[in-house]
C-alpha cells in the first residue's frame, strides 16, 4: 500500500547520506527539504518526491500535513522508565540543601525506588508505566530506551526486564530493554559487593541471555556504586553473551569509567557533567555517542556536561531525559531539548540531531531508524507549525501534532 505524506512546510531529514551518524560540526546540518512529499510503502520510507510529482500520482492513502514540519521519529535514548514509589520527599530534602550523594548514604536514593519495586507484582508495574508510555507517544517519540536497576536482586531484576519486554512486544512503539542490575549496591550486599558482581555475572548475566531479554548491559560507574574494576569484570562477562554495552560514568567523580567504556568499545557513556578536558580527548578518536543528560543538571541544580566542548572537539552528542524518579523526574524530551540549547549552548540544528541519529546511534538502531532517508521505518514527529525551531522556541509546551510509526498514525493531538 502506497501512503503520501503530503505537502508538508519543512522536512526536516537529518540525513547523514548513509554514516547513520553525526559527529562535531556535521550535527549543524539537517538537510531541510520545502514543497515535498513522503511516499511510504509497507511502513517504510518509499521516496521523498516534489509536490508537482506527487500531484501526478495515485496513492492508496494520504496524510494532509500541509503546513506543518515532518522531523524523524524522536529517540528517548536512556530512562528508567521501569519504577514504582515516589521520592518527593527526597526533592524536599534537595531543595533545603542535601545533595544527590548524601540522601543515598541515608538509605534514600534509588534504594527507595528499589524498596517500592521489589513489593509492586508484574501487574502493578504494568499498569504504572502504561500511561508514561502514552505520554512519551505524545511528544513524537517512536523508539524509548527503557532500563532495570530498581530490582537490584535476580527476582526482581528479571521481574523488570520481564516488564519491559510486555512493552516490547505491545506497545506501538520500539521499546529497548536494558539491564542496569549494576545500578548500585542493595542493602544486603552493602558489606559484600563482591558477592553481588558475581551475582550479577554468574546468574543474572546467563539467564537474561537465555531468555533474551536485554539488547544491552549497562552500569553506574561512581564512586557511591561500581568502581572501574567492577565495571570491567562486568562488561568483560556481558561481551561474552554478546550484550551491547553502556555505560553511565562522570556524573559526580571521575574513577576511571572513561577508560574501561573506550577498552569495550561501549555504545554510549551517559552523564558525562564532570568530563575533564584529558578524558574528552580520549571520547574524540572514539564513535562512542556521548549522551547527555541536561534535565538531571537542571533537576539537581549542578553543572551542566560540556556539549560545547564535546561538540567543537569532534564529539557525537546525543541528550536524553534520564526520566527517573530520584535525579530527573522530566519525562519532557522537548523540554530536555530546551535545556540542551539554553543551558549547554548546543544549536537548535545540533539539538534535533541529539535525538533523532545520534540518539539512534547510542542504541545500535541507526540503520533503521533516526533520518528520514529511503529504506528506513517512517517513524515521524509532526510539529503543528512549519518551522522547526519552534520545537525549543515553545519552551515547555507540547507542539507536536501527530506522531506516525512505521508508516501509522498512532498519536493524534485535538489541536490544529
Amino acid at each position: 500500500m502506497l501512503t503520501l505524506l503530503k505537502y508538508p512546510a519543512q522536512i526536516i531529514s537529518v540525513n547523514t547520506n548513509g554514516i547513520n551518524y553525526k559527529k562535531g560540526k556535521e550535527m549543524n546540518s539537517l538537510d531541510i527539504s520545502t514543497d515535498h512529499s513522503i511516499v511510504i510503502e509497507n511502513g517504510l520510507i518509499k521516496d521523498i518526491i516534489s509536490n508537482k510529482k506527487a500531484e501526478k500520482r495515485k496513492f492508496d492513502k494520504i496524510l494532509d500535513v500541509k503546513d506543518k514540519v515532518v522531523l524523524p521519529g524522536l529517540i528517548d535514548c536512556h530512562t528508567h522508565t521501569a519504577f514504582a514509589g515516589s521520592r518527593a520527599n527526597e526533592f524536599r530534602m534537595k531543595l533545603q540543601g542535601a545533595t544527590y550523594e548524601e540522601i543515598a548514604k541515608t538509605g534514600g536514593g534509588i534504594n527507595k525506588t528499589v524498596q517500592s519495586v521489589r513489593s509492586s507484582s508484574f501487574e502493578d508495574l504494568v499498569k504504572l508505566i502504561t500511561p508514561r508510555i502514552k505520554y512519551f507517544i505524545s511528544h513524537g517519540i517512536t523508539t524509548l530506551e527503557i532500563k532495570s536497576g530498581y530490582g537490584l536482586s535476580f527476582y526482581d531484576e528479571i521481574k523488570l526486564l520481564q516488564v519491559i519486554n510486555h512493552f516490547k512486544v505491545n506497545s506501538k512503539i520500539d521499546i529497548i530493554p536494558t539491564f542496569l542490575g549494576a545500578h548500585t549496591f542493595p542493602p544486603e550486599y552493602k558489606n559484600d559487593q563482591d558477592k553481588y558482581v558475581t551475582l550479577i555475572i554468574n546468574e543474572m548475566l546467563p539467564f537474561i541471555n537465555q531468555k533474551k531479554l536485554a539488547n544491552f548491559c549497562d552500569v553506574f560507574c561512581e564512586k557511591t556504586a561500581f568502581s572501574a574494576s567492577q565495571t570491567d569484570k562486568i562488561f568483560t562477562a556481558a561481551k561474552e553473551y554478546g550484550m551491547g554495552l553502556k555505560l553511565h560514568s562522570e556524573q559526580f567523580n571521575t574513577v576511571g569509567g572513561i577508560d574501561i567504556g573506550i577498552k569495550h568499545n561501549v555504545s554510549s557513556i551517559d552523564h558525562l557533567e564532570v568530563l575533564t578536558d584529558e578524558n574528552l580527548n580520549k571520547l574524540a578518536g572514539t564513535e562512542i555517542v556521548s549522551v547527555l543528560l541536561p534535565g538531571v543538571s537542571f533537576f539537581l541544580n549542578y553543572g551542566f556536561a560540556p556539549a560545547r566542548k564535546i561538540i567543537d572537539g569532534n564529539g557525537i552528542v546525543a541528550i536524553s531525559t534520564d526520566y527517573n524518579p530520584g535525579s530527573s523526574h522530566i519525562a519532557d524530551l522537548n523540554l530536555i531539548m530546551a535545556f540542551a540549547c539554553l543551558k549547554m549552548k548546543m544549536t537548535v540544528e545540533e539539538t534535533i540531531a541529539a535525538v533523532t541519529i545520534n540518539a539512534a546511534k547510542a542504541l545500535k538502531t541507526e540503520k533503521e531508524a533516526g533520518s528520514i532517508e529511503i529504506g528506513k521505518k517512517a517513524d515521524f514527529a509532526i510539529l503543528n507549525s512549519n518551522d522547526y525551531s519552534d520545537i525549543i522556541y515553545n519552551v515547555g509546551k507540547n507542539i507536536n501534532y501527530m506522531t506516525i510509526k512505521n508508516g501509522e498514525i498512532i498519536y493524534q493531538s485535538n489541536e490544529d
